[in-house]
């Protein structure tokens, strides 16, 4: 068994719903992330990629048939590299990069190009497909953006409770003030804008040609947790959730450059994937799962959370990164340093590649030794991965 390295990460400023990158296919997005991030390796022949492992949650619309594939092609990559789409909804990019660190460490492959999409506008509405013709019913459009849809009638109904209220959930049951929530949101925001105003970004994040948009649309500078106290509650009329203090809609793409000690020529690593994890809950307690993913990717590390110096937690609601950093038992300092994804965003396919990119390049910035990535996933499940700086 070898190591696996991450080389070098690049992502496209993530867009609002609606917003800049509306116009951009998402199979575009994400060649656009994929010549991005071997832009920083021009000592690698294409042609030595051995796979392109590739995150989409949705593939209804314009993502459909194998977008990994339709990424590599339209990126110009030769045709004889092959690409394959994982689908594990929100942390579809980090299982992707999980996948092909578990392909360079068995020795199946040298280089992995890893990363994913997810254009939340242009998801289509869909329509169930009439077992005969004619059907006498109306037949109504779902929309494929967020959430469950076309929902089987076997499930529980405490399961298919939306992401939102499973959150509310949470907050009863870990008492997390909606003051608490507020201000970690507000804390997202003005952390991003500072780390953007620093230039932390400007080595992650390539621009989309056509598209006048150079930094995350949904970063508001200046936030507080006195203006955030104003919005109302979107799930509970009485509840703690809102638009201010939960992920927003949003399109993006990522990628992360993988390979075996050595494989990217002119290229030294960023960080070794050290340990990984897995876990799942009841579908409604998805927010909590990333306790237990975490901790397993720790112990597979041989660390515990006192050697960890950085974390990168995937911010789908204040409340339940809360829970996580409260379960957790760490300093919140420590967390989402540069913004979460309250403030830069969530789409959905392409968050796993964003928080592997930015710890990495956090470590390298700090010289700190080890850090955590980790992210919930609807439906009950959460993925991790510990990284080791190798500088």
């Amino acid at each position: 068994m070898g190591d696996a390295f991450v080389y070098a990460a690049a992502r496209t400023p993530f867009g609002r719903f609606g917003g800049a990158l509306a116009d951009v296919r998402p199979d575009d997005l994400a060649a656009v992330a994929v010549q991005g991030v071997l832009a920083q390796a021009p000592g690698l022949d294409p042609a030595a990629i051995d796979d392109v492992v590739w995150g989409c949650a949705n593939q209804a619309g314009e993502d459909n048939r194998n977008v990994g594939r339709m990424a590599v092609l339209l990126a110009g990559l030769p045709v004889s590299v092959p690409a394959v789409t994982v689908n594990r909804l929100c942390g579809s990019s980090l299982d992707a990069a999980m996948q092909g660190s578990r392909a360079i460490e068995t020795g199946d492959a040298t280089v992995v190009l890893t990363g994913g999409v997810e254009s939340m506008t242009r998801a289509p509405w869909v329509l169930p497909k009439p077992s005969r013709a004619f059907p006498a019913g109306n037949v109504t459009a779902v929309s494929t953006t967020l959430g469950w849809r076309l929902v089987n009638e076997n499930m529980p109904a405490e399961w298919t409770v939306s992401l939102g209220e499973a959150n509310e959930m949470l907050a009863d049951r870990f008492a997390v003030s909606r003051q608490r929530q507020d201000e970690f949101a507000a804390r997202s925001h003005n952390l991003a804008d500072a780390a953007w105003t620093a230039g932390f970004y400007d080595a992650l994040v390539v621009p989309v040609p056509g598209v006048d948009l150079q930094e995350d649309e949904g970063i508001r500078p200046g936030s507080s947790a006195e203006g955030l106290a104003k919005l109302k509650p979107s799930f509970r009329p009485s509840g703690t959730i809102t638009a201010g203090n939960a992920s927003p809609l949003n399109d993006g793409a990522s990628a992360v450059l993988l390979g075996a000690e050595g494989a990217v020529p002119g290229l030294d690593p960023l960080a070794r994937i050290a340990g990984r994890g897995t876990f799942a809950l009841a579908p409604q307690e998805f927010g909590f799962a990333p306790v237990e993913a975490a901790n397993r990717a720790l112990a597979r590390a041989g660390i515990a959370w006192s050697d960890v110096a950085a974390v990168e937690l995937n911010e789908a609601f204040a409340v339940q990164s809360l829970a996580c950093v409260d379960a957790w038992g760490i300093d919140p300092e420590i967390v989402n340093t540069k913004g979460g994804a309250i403030a830069i965003g969530h789409p959905l396919g392409a968050s796993g590649g964003r928080v592997l990119g930015t710890l990495a390049h956090r470590l390298r910035e700090s010289g700190d030794r080890w850090g955590v990535a980790a992210i919930c996933i609807g439906v009950g499940q959460a993925l991790a991965v510990v990284l080791e700086n190798v500088a």
